[in-house]
């Protein structure tokens, strides 16, 4: 499994390497983003611990086409099929922590979050928890056919996350 994820955030990496995006994105536009997603994934992540591999892939199938869009968000119409309904991507799940996060961004920050943050955020907190590398996103509002640089944090001691079975993240 490690090696996969290592896989998939080098993919993302490269996909994103020309990206205008930067570390603490929201510290002045909406200082409490990254805590409010977090308190949503450890919410979740207290009562289904699965939520993890539910968000790594919620995360790839969003990312992988065409760059991290959240287009895996939208639902589809009467008349046009969405990304979502596509056939890989029906047993896909997490979109409730989503939404959640969402609510709450919206009601502290009123449309200043992006959802392929949202989803890139979460994803990073729920490995974490789960007790997988601890690594900084740079985030960007508004990201379209791009996405969240992901990059990894300098190990602290025991594992990546220099903790030791702790269900806080860091």
């Amino acid at each position: 499994m490690e090696m996969m994820l290592k896989v998939f955030f080098l993919g993302c990496i490269l996909h994103l390497a020309s990206a205008q995006l930067q570390n603490g994105f929201y510290s002045t536009s909406c200082p409490r983003a990254e805590s409010i997603v977090q308190q949503v994934v450890v919410k979740k992540f207290s009562a289904d611990r699965s939520i993890t591999a539910a968000l790594l892939r919620m995360h790839f199938h969003d990312c992988f086409v065409r760059g991290c869009d959240a287009s895996i968000l939208i639902d589809s119409t009467k008349t046009r099929s969405s990304e979502k309904d596509a056939g890989p991507n029906l047993t896909v799940r997490g979109f409730e922590l989503i939404d959640e996060a969402k609510r709450n961004l919206e009601a502290a920050c009123p449309s200043t979050v992006s959802c392929a943050d949202i989803i890139t955020l979460a994803t990073r907190d729920a490995v974490a928890l789960a007790g997988g590398p601890r690594y900084n996103v740079s985030t960007v509002s508004n990201v379209l056919k791009t996405g969240p640089l992901i990059e990894p944090v300098k190990s602290k001691g025991r594992g990546s996350t220099g903790r030791t079975g702790s269900t806080s993240v860091q």
